[in-house]
């Protein structure tokens, strides 16, 4: 990456050096006797060596490769095409994607921007002016003469500083190395967008489910005060059970409320992810496909770490691009400790009267040399020079978090789905037990075997165990997001290397 980079910025550097007029050159004869020299000096400067990335102590792989995993489009292997629809469409419309493309624009502006000093400026001139000596001078002028008199001048004026000491070749190298740092980061907002529309979607399904038990467990609540009361006005129980009752069927109405307005916040969320306009977020419709409970078999993550981790995801590739960087602008600070050398150049006509102004005798032509070296300023080049070492500093401590982080994340995935399995599991078997208890329980009531308050007892496990079962499947399909968003999953390096 880095040296393809400098490659460029080299041979960019010399095509304009060698496109400086021949006229310039040949006409200046201290330029003819030492231009062997300026040029041997000059690339010399050319051979700004590239950063080297830090060597970190990484474990070694212990599985499969990314490769082998369908990274890519990993949002399928759910086999819900509501859930693909939706990740397709946030790829296509999400604003944050929108503002990372634009900084792209902005740090391809920069490159453009960083290679405009390895050309020569050339500006065209043009010019008039009319001037009157006084009258003390004018009276020395010979009799005839005006003291008036005019200017007209048309040419061409060209520059070029000499890159002795690798000022702009750094700046090149490391705006080009901020234009890869931004792709990458538009691939980090990719993984990011795809990883959070498919959490907010299943956490969407669980609340949708959880929706469904509460409605179902309200109608039985409903039908358990209709039973208590009418066993109350027939003097079978007394006014407590009622009262119990009736709290039971309100505590439920109060978790539907709460479902509610979770559902509410998710389907705004998943159209704010999607990019659409405000309209759709007030009022979001979302579409719904496979329920959270469906294809509970969680798959098994391999365990181990991955090989290849470093280049499958592109935020450290990101970080690792901005340190390079950060290391070639302290090169571009430190050159302003050396002189600048300049070569200018004028061609062109100049006359007293307009007429003659593109007459051959009035050519005009100068070249010339000069050399710019900071003395009072070197305080403010040592701060510069200070400053772009702390961004160095700082860069490679952002690099190690990163890649520490990127570890952090595959061990969190693997472990929250081994968890989420054994949980899901346990949770399963005992819904289905509290289930069955409660059919016991209800037996035992209606034998007059047991008061109501057993009854309650029961149900409000077995709800407890059906909302912990519909979070078990959840957390189950989150912990896999987690683990494809922790491999870098959810772009395509080789799509993106064609596109460099």
């Amino acid at each position: 990456m880095i040296k393809d980079a400098l490659t460029f910025c080299r041979t960019r550097w010399c095509s304009a050096f060698g496109l400086l007029p021949r006229r310039l050159i040949t006409s200046m004869a201290w330029v003819r006797r030492h231009v062997g020299l300026l040029v041997l000096v000059a690339l010399t400067g050319c051979a700004v060596n590239p950063p080297v990335t830090p060597t970190l102590d990484l474990p070694s792989p212990t599985s499969i490769a990314p490769q082998d995993v369908a990274l890519h489009t990993w949002w399928t292997a759910f086999d819900d095409p509501v859930l693909t629809q939706l990740v397709d469409e946030a790829l296509a419309s999400n604003l944050d994607l929108r503002t990372a493309l634009a900084r792209i624009d902005a740090a391809r502006a920069q490159v453009r921007l960083a290679g405009a000093p390895f050309f020569p400026s050339v500006n065209l001139t043009a010019g008039q002016a009319r001037s009157r000596i006084s009258e003390v001078s004018s009276q020395r002028l010979p009799p005839g003469f005006s003291p008036y008199s005019n200017q007209f001048n048309i040419g061409v004026e060209l520059a070029y500083e000499l890159d002795l000491w690798g000022k702009y070749r750094s700046g090149a190298l490391a705006a080009n190395n901020e234009l890869l740092a931004s792709r990458y980061a538009r691939e980090t907002v990719r993984i990011t967008i795809a990883a959070d529309v498919a959490s907010t979607y299943f956490r969407l399904r669980a609340a949708d489910a959880q929706r469904i038990v509460l409605n179902e467990t309200l109608a039985s609540r409903i039908d358990s005060v209709k039973l208590q009361r009418d066993r109350f006005e027939g003097g079978l129980i007394g006014e407590l059970e009622v009262r119990q009752a009736e709290g039971e069927r309100l505590a439920v109405l109060a978790d539907i409320a709460r479902t509610q307005q979770t559902i509410d916040q998710l389907e705004a969320a998943l159209a704010t992810l999607t990019g659409r306009p405000p309209r759709a977020v007030f009022v979001p419709e979302v579409a719904r496909g496979a329920t959270i409970i469906v294809a509970t078999d969680v798959p098994t993550l391999p365990p181990g770490l991955p090989s290849g981790l470093l280049e499958r995801r592109p935020d450290i590739q990101q970080s690792e691009a901005q340190l390079a960087a950060s290391e070639l602008r302290i090169i571009e600070a430190r050159a302003d400790y050396f002189p600048n050398v300049t070569l200018t150049g004028l061609l062109g006509t100049e006359s007293a009267a307009l007429s003659s102004l593109f007459s051959s005798s009035a050519t005009v032509w100068r070249f010339g040399a000069a050399l710019l070296q900071p003395i009072i300023g070197i305080r403010r080049i040592d701060a510069a020079v200070d400053l772009a070492t702390a961004r160095r500093n700082e860069a490679l401590v952002t690099y190690q978090r990163t890649v520490q982080t990127a570890f952090r994340e595959v061990h969190d995935a693997l472990s929250a789905n081994r968890a989420a399995r054994e949980v899901l599991a346990a949770e399963a078997d005992r819904r289905n037990q509290l289930a069955q208890a409660l059919d016991i329980a209800r037996l035992r009531f209606d034998a007059g075997r047991t008061s109501f308050l057993e009854v309650l007892d029961v149900q409000r496990s077995l709800l407890a165990a059906e909302t912990l079962r519909i979070a078990a499947a959840r957390d189950a399909k989150l912990s896999i997001v987690a683990f494809a968003k922790a491999l870098g999953g959810g772009w395509d390096p080789q799509v993106f290397a064609a596109a460099r």
